[in-house]
């Protein structure tokens, strides 16, 4: 925020300030979107502050937050906000790290009511929390099964490596989730010790970012927090410990399911020097010599038989603990080898030869790309992301500097940099602690550590040369032919369209908006993605990354990144139901390369095995980690059930994975990319006539393509039938976890556009019931999901999921409580304030999230050729507001009965 010792200038249009308790609070007004505020409320303690009987408590103490207070009874503080229009999880939620527990509240309106209400909210969290014992009992199950749900592959892996690079610190003993012991067993009254000591007005940060008066706020906070007095004196900080100094070493973590990893890493003690101007200037000096490390690892990356898979480089300030420089590497599980010898040499070579200055310009061309594009931007920044940044910025110990103030820096810092200076900040970051290197696998090598440093030393005794220079390289997809005529263009007036249609068959549909300043969006629909695949075998739909990967037949991917690094383009690849989908963000002066980018990819791509076999590599590398949680195994196989098997929805086993041939990836995507009809939307701050005159010059001068004509082929796409025994799938992970989830069909989407606002809104009560017995009476389940899924192109075909994650013996009672919700529903008519509970957050999620461009690319897709999905976009707010009781019990009587229930279940395979 403004540390007092900085000579840097905090962003003029926040207002900080102190209370006299020693509470700080931070203020800003932005009206992007109108009519909301965010409030954040950081308490400056988190799990380093636990004693060693408390080892989870801190993050304990923040599910209790929610558990009633002097003046909220429990249970009624969600309540209270699903009134206002916030939703449980994205508008209400909390979060606890190592130094920090932060409340977050998302307020969709700013009357008086109910930015009070959210104030008061917080006030109580302060210090009126009441930690009754037995609702502290009820929550330890939440809790294990929240650590249970965090235990996956990637988190043991993240974490046996950060306690190995932070050896001697106080946070290879901390993690925020605790021990289960603790957790389990562990009297109330630790918790309120630890609350009492740690949630104090001194350690709080409260800050509030939205369309309010600044003014009006500070008299609110301080009238609100004013009386705020901490409890006895305050506790002594734990001592962090010493960061253990480390050689050159090796080390093998195995992790079953996790995929192998080589790193090389470098520490050095965490700097707690205030945040200045020379501060930044090293961090940024450093980087740019790390970034020029990382281009020429993902060179080398994109080339045929790279010896990785991907690589990164990068540091960090890790958890205020250590300064930490690292190079990384995925790699096939027999390669590990070849990518260690390779991230070796290459970060030899580097420090050895240094860099030219021709490769630090182009990553101070690109760095200044984003920051120029940054403050270009700033005005139309989102509430949510500036309270975000607020709340990192306390964190971090730095001065919260505008988005102009970071560009001038940058413009101050690099003016005259050279690569010399660049060549000494990169000796200084290889060196401290290490180099330390990792071997991350799922199965030791033979040999173990041993081995790992034979495989290094082996690599340091080759000598390195120096780089050769790579050649600059011109973007040359400027020209794609005549530009193309408009032969139809009309306008929505109340939607504030343009729809076009040129000779070739292309049609555009522009939206332009000031929702964000400086930001357009742009989509490219081609073809009828999967319903127009085969219905009797499976195709490589899983490979779809390799075609953006695969460049351009005149230049590669990496070629391509070269030659746009001052452009802020970029461009995605998907296969959705009814279309294959390119995307894209740029500002609005690289609009017209964007569209060239995309452009390109459609007319000239290229397909290279390479790209193909990478990603083939990264998805045969995923199979075990996905095998070893109860969520992996849902998320692979979901689609394919819920299609009833069809193959287009199949996820590739490892022998089919295996056996696929790139020609299999060039063969599928070509005729659909080369040859389908085209749908374009753009969205975001651009003018009609200048959206129309890029698109004329880009796709516009293509050759024809045919028209996107209406198909009824879809083949015979259902949700499976009903069925008492739940299809069963295993896990390979622990035995104390599975997952639960039923399924009923509830029709498409565009045809009864009021049934669907009446799914959504049933939906939503649903697991709102879920929620209140399962997870809060029971603390059975961390997070009871949903998912309302109505196609917008299969006639008839849509859903409603549901799942939990909880311990096996608790999956005969999730059904049992599935049976009483929907038998419930049914026979009574919901309550007014619960029916408003469920549908508040949707009404008011639903006009946030149409503040944004994000929203209108979404909806606009196909609107030339389907007029239902205008109505869908006028109708959406509207009949949300047209839903009654009655209305919701008729639903229920019509889909959510029991016996229509298709369940599915993932027990681990030890107790199957």
């Amino acid at each position: 925020m403004q540390p007092t010792a900085s000579d840097l200038q905090a962003d003029p249009d926040v207002h900080f300030g102190m209370l006299a308790n020693g509470m700080r609070f931070a203020i800003m007004r932005n009206t992007t979107p109108p009519g909301q505020v965010s409030v954040r409320f950081r308490i400056g303690s988190g799990s380093l502050d636990e004693n060693d009987n408390q080892q989870g408590l801190a993050h304990f103490l923040e599910h209790m937050a929610f558990k009633g207070s002097t003046n909220v009874a429990e249970g009624e503080i969600i309540r209270i906000l699903q009134r206002k229009g916030l939703a449980f999880g994205p508008a209400i939620n909390a979060s606890t790290s190592y130094d920090e527990t932060v409340y977050m509240l998302d307020l969709p309106e700013v009357d008086a009511d109910t930015v009070s209400t959210g104030l008061m909210l917080m006030r109580e969290t302060a210090s009126e929390l009441t930690l009754d014992a037995g609702a502290f009992d009820r929550e330890r199950g939440v809790i294990l099964s929240e650590e249970r749900l965090r235990d996956t592959p990637q988190y043991r892996a993240w974490l046996g490596i950060m306690n190995s690079l932070l050896a001697g610190r106080r946070a290879t003993m901390r993690a925020p989730i605790g021990k289960t012991d603790i957790i389990s067993n562990a009297p109330v009254e630790l918790v309120r010790d630890y609350y009492r000591a740690n949630y104090r007005p001194e350690r709080a940060t409260l800050i509030v970012v939205g369309d309010i008066d600044p003014a009006a706020m500070e008299i609110e906070i301080r009238q609100r927090f004013g009386d705020w007095k901490a409890v006895g004196p305050p506790p002594i900080k734990p001592a962090l410990g010493t960061l253990v100094t480390k050689r050159e070493s090796a080390d093998v973590f195995v992790v079953p399911g996790g995929m192998t990893r080589v790193q090389i890493a470098w520490t050095r003690p965490y700097d707690a020097a205030p945040d200045t101007f020379a501060k930044r200037r090293t961090k940024l000096i450093e980087d740019l010599g790390l970034r020029v490390l990382n281009r020429r690892l993902s060179t080398i990356a994109s080339k045929a038989n790279a010896p990785f898979i991907s690589a990164d480089v990068g540091s960090q300030d890790l958890l205020h603990s250590a300064h930490v420089v690292e190079i990384k590497a995925n790699s096939e599980t027999d390669k590990w080898q070849a990518a260690l010898t390779t991230i070796d040499q290459e970060q030899r070579r580097i420090q050895e030869f240094g860099i030219g200055q021709a490769e630090l310009d182009r990553e101070i061309l690109g760095y200044r790309s984003a920051l120029q594009a940054a403050a270009a931007g700033a005005a139309t920044r989102t509430t949510t992301d500036i309270a975000s940044m607020l709340v990192s910025s306390v964190d971090d110990d730095q001065v919260f500097t505008s988005p102009a103030k970071d560009l001038s820096l940058f413009e101050t810092i690099t003016n005259g940099v050279t690569a010399a200076e660049v060549n000494q900040a990169l000796l200084h970051a290889f060196s401290g602690n290490g180099p330390q290197v990792v071997l991350q696998t799922a199965r030791s090598p033979q040999g173990g550590a041993d081995t790992v440093r034979q495989v290094y030393d082996a690599s340091k005794a080759i000598a390195v040369s120096a780089p050769s220079g790579a050649a600059d390289v011109a973007w040359p997809y400027t020209q794609f032919g005549e530009p193309g005529a408009v032969v139809e263009r009309r306008t929505v007036e109340d939607l504030g369209l343009t729809m076009v249609r040129f000779s070739n068959g292309v049609r555009l549909t522009v939206k332009p908006t000031k929702l964000r300043a400086n930001e357009v969006l742009v989509r490219e629909d081609i073809g009828r993605g999967r319903l127009g695949l085969p219905k009797d075998r499976s195709a490589p739909i899983w490979a779809s990354r390799a075609v953006v990967r695969s460049g351009l037949k005149a230049m590669d991917c990496q070629d391509i990144q070269n030659a746009l690094t001052g452009n802020i383009v970029g461009v995605n690849f998907s296969v959705g139901d009814s279309s294959f989908k390119f995307g894209g963000r740029t500002r609005t002066e690289d609009l017209a390369t964007q569209l060239q980018l995309m452009t390109a990819y459609t007319s000239d791509p290229a397909y290279r095995p390479e790209a193909f076999k990478r990603v083939q590599q990264v998805r045969l590398s995923g199979l075990d980690q996905d095998q070893a949680t109860p969520g992996g195994v849902v998320s692979r196989n979901f689609p394919r059930l819920v299609h009833s098997g069809d193959r287009r929805w199949t996820f590739p086993d490892r022998a089919e994975l295996s056996a696929a041939k790139p020609e299999d990836f060039e063969t599928l995507f070509r005729p659909m990319v080369s040859n389908g009809p085209i749908d374009i939307t753009i969205v975001g701050d651009v003018t009609v006539d200048d959206a129309i005159r890029m698109t004329a010059e880009t796709f516009g001068a293509l050759p024809p393509r045919p028209e996107a004509a209406p198909s009824n082929d879809w083949g015979d796409v259902r949700f499976p039938a009903a069925n008492k025994a739940p299809v069963l799938l295993t896990h390979s992970g622990r035995a104390d976890i599975a997952a639960a989830a039923f399924g009923v069909p509830v029709g498409d989407l565009l045809s009864d556009l009021p049934r669907s606002f009446t799914a959504n809104i049933a939906v939503q009560i649903f697991q709102n019931r879920l929620i209140d017995q399962f997870r809060i009476a029971e603390g059975a389940s961390y997070a009871p999901r949903v998912d309302l899924d109505l196609s917008d192109e299969v006639p008839g075909y849509g859903y409603a999921y549901f799942s939990v994650e909880t311990e096996p013996e608790k999956v005969p009672r999730f059904y049992a409580l599935v049976d009483e919700i929907a038998n419930d529903l049914w026979s009574h008519d919901v309550s007014p304030d619960e029916l408003a509970r469920a549908r508040e957050p949707i009404v008011e999620t639903l006009k946030h999230r149409q503040q944004g461009n994000e929203y209108w690319i979404e909806y606009l897709h196909h609107a030339q050729t389907d007029s239902r999905r205008l109505d869908r976009i006028r109708d959406n707010l509207s009949g949300y507001g047209k839903v009654t009781a009655g209305d919701i019990r008729v639903f229920a009587a019509t889909y959510f009965s029991p016996e229509k229930f298709w369940k599915f279940v993932v027990l681990p395979a030890t107790v199957r």
